[in-house]
C-alpha cells in the first residue's frame, strides 16, 4: 500500500452532504465546540506536579488552550505540521500541486500525520523535559492524557471547518483570548479566592479613588491603546480594492470581486507568533534540561534574559517610558522584533497564498465558473489570472507586513493582552463576522450560491 492510499484511511469528520451548510446548523456545531472546548481547558491533568505555569502564559494566548489541563497542547501541533509542510511545499523540497483536488486530498494527509506525530512529540517534550513535570511514575499518564487533548482539539477544529463558521484554529484562539481579556479587564478574584482587584478597570479606578497616579496612568493607558489598536485594526481590514465584474448571460449587470489589503487574513501572524512562542519555550525546556542557558535564551521567572529568545521578545516601551525604566537595550529588543514579526509574516504569506487556493490561478478559476468576466476583456482564464496577479501578490507582500507591523507595535506599546493576542482576536473576530453575514445573506436569498464560493 503506497502513502496515497494510507492517507486516505486516516481518521476524519464526515463532511456534511450539501456542499453549502445552512446558518442554523453551522451555529448549533461552533456553540458545541465552543461548550466542549472550555469544558476540556477546566479539566486539569492527573498525576500533574506542582508546575510554574506562568512561564507558559504567553504560549497558552497564542496556542489557544490553558496550561495544566488537559488540552495543554492547544493549536500548536497543528500550527508546527502547517509552518513545517508550507516550507516545504513552497520551497519546492516538497512537489504538491495543491491547486488539484488530489493534490489538496495530499496535502492534508500529510499535514494530519505531521499533526498527530507532533502530538505526541510535543506530549512527551513537555513531560519528560519536565516543562509540565509529572508525579513520578505518572510521567505516561500524563502524556496519554496530553495526547488525547491533543487529538480532540484536532477533531474539534476539523468539525469547525465543516460544520461550523470557519477554522476551529482561529476559533480557540479568539475563545482563549477573550476570556483572558475579559478577566484582565474585570477580575476580583484571585488564585487563592479572595478579592483582589487586579482588573484594570477596577485598578484604575482604585487608583483615583487613593490618589495613585502612576497606576492610574497604566491601567488608563492599557484600555486606551486597546481602544485605539481595535479602531485601527477594523479600519485597516476594511481597506480592499474592488475589481469590476460582469455576467456573462445577463448583460448590463454586475459586481465587485473584493480583494482585501489583509489579504491572507490572521493566519500568517498565527504562524509567526506560534513560530516565536516555540522557540522561547524549546529554548526554555532545553535550558531546564541542560542545567544551564543555550544561545537560544537564557530564562528568569520565565521571562528571557540572554541570547535569541531576548533579542526577539516584545517589550513594553510605554509601561518602562511612564515608570521611568526604559532603556536603550528596550528600544533594540522591539526593533529586532519588529524585523522577526514583519520578515516572517511575508515569508508565510505569500506560503499560505500558494499553498491554500488563493493564488491568481485559483481565484481566476473561481470567478470564470462563476459565470463572470471583467468588462471590457476577452473571456479568458489567463488574461484573468494576469490582471488579478497584479493585485494578488502585492497584496500579499504589504498585507504581510502590514500585519507584521501591527502585531509587534501593538506588543512594544502594551495592551490589555498580549498585543499579538489583541489584535488575532480583533481579526478573527472581523472575520468571523463577515463568515455569519455572508452566511446569512446566502440563507436569505439562495441565488447568491452561485456567486459566493
Amino acid at each position: 500500500m503506497d502513502i496515497k492510499n494510507l492517507l486516505k484511511h486516516l481518521p476524519e469528520i464526515e463532511p456534511p452532504p450539501e456542499k453549502k451548510v445552512g446558518f442554523g446548523i453551522k451555529l448549533k456545531w461552533t456553540i458545541i465546540i465552543l461548550v466542549a472546548f472550555f469544558i476540556l481547558a477546566n479539566i486539569s491533568l492527573y498525576g500533574l506536579s506542582n508546575n510554574a505555569l506562568a512561564r507558559f502564559e504567553n504560549l497558552a494566548v497564542i496556542l489557544g488552550t490553558d496550561f495544566g489541563s488537559i488540552i495543554s497542547l492547544g493549536i500548536g501541533p497543528i500550527v508546527m505540521a502547517s509552518i513545517i509542510l508550507q516550507l516545504l511545499v513552497g520551497s519546492q523540497l516538497l512537489e504538491i500541486d495543491t491547486k488539484t483536488s488530489e493534490g489538496k486530498k495530499y496535502f492534508q494527509g500529510l499535514q494530519k500525520v505531521l499533526v498527530f506525530f507532533f502530538i505526541l512529540f510535543e506530549a512527551s517534550i513537555y513531560v519528560l523535559m519536565k516543562g509540565l513535570e509529572a508525579v513520578p511514575g505518572y510521567e505516561w499518564l500524563v502524556i496519554l492524557q496530553l495526547c488525547l487533548g491533543g487529538l480532540a482539539i484536532v477533531f474539534m477544529d476539523e468539525l469547525s471547518t465543516k460544520w461550523g463558521f470557519g477554522s476551529g484554529v482561529s476559533l480557540f484562539i479568539a475563545a482563549g483570548i477573550s476570556w483572558r481579556l475579559f478577566t484582565t479587564l474585570f477580575q476580583f478574584i484571585d488564585t487563592q479566592g479572595s478579592f483582589a482587584a487586579t482588573g484594570k478597570v477596577l485598578v484604575l479606578i482604585n487608583s483615583l479613588i487613593s490618589g495613585n497616579p502612576t497606576g492610574a496612568y497604566l491601567a488608563g493607558a492599557a484600555i486606551v491603546v486597546t481602544i485605539l489598536i481595535f479602531l485601527a485594526v477594523v479600519w485597516a481590514q476594511s481597506l480592499k480594492i474592488e475589481i469590476p465584474l460582469s455576467f456573462d448571460r445577463l448583460r448590463g449587470y454586475g459586481i465587485k470581486w473584493p480583494l482585501a489589503f489583509f489579504y491572507t487574513s490572521v493566519m500568517p501572524v498565527i504562524l509567526v507568533s506560534a513560530l516565536l512562542a516555540n522557540l522561547q519555550l524549546g529554548a526554555s525546556l532545553l535550558e531546564t534540561w541542560l542545567g544551564h542557558p543555550t544561545f537560544l535564551g537564557g530564562f528568569s521567572n520565565g521571562s528571557p534574559v540572554s541570547g535569541f529568545a531576548f533579542w526577539v521578545a516584545g517589550v513594553d516601551i510605554l509601561q518602562s517610558t511612564l515608570t521611568g525604566s526604559f532603556t536603550k537595550v528596550m528600544l533594540l529588543q522591539a526593533l529586532f522584533h519588529t524585523l522577526f514579526y514583519v520578515s516572517f509574516s511575508v515569508l508565510f504569506a505569500i506560503f499560505w497564498v500558494k499553498t491554500s487556493g488563493m493564488d491568481a490561478q485559483s481565484q481566476a478559476k473561481n470567478i470564470m465558473n462563476s459565470g463572470l468576466t471583467i468588462p471590457g476583456f476577452r473571456k479568458d482564464e489567463r488574461i484573468l489570472e494576469s490582471v488579478l496577479e497584479r493585485y494578488i501578490f502585492p497584496l500579499t507582500v504589504m498585507g504581510g507586513a502590514a500585519i507584521g507591523i501591527l502585531a509587534s507595535v501593538s506588543n512594544a506599546v502594551g495592551t490589555l493582552v498580549s498585543g499579538t493576542a489583541i489584535l488575532l482576536v480583533i481579526m478573527i473576530m472581523y472575520q468571523m463576522y463577515q463568515n455569519i453575514a455572508q452566511q446569512h445573506s446566502v440563507d436569505m436569498f439562495p441565488a447568491l450560491k452561485k456567486i459566493i464560493k
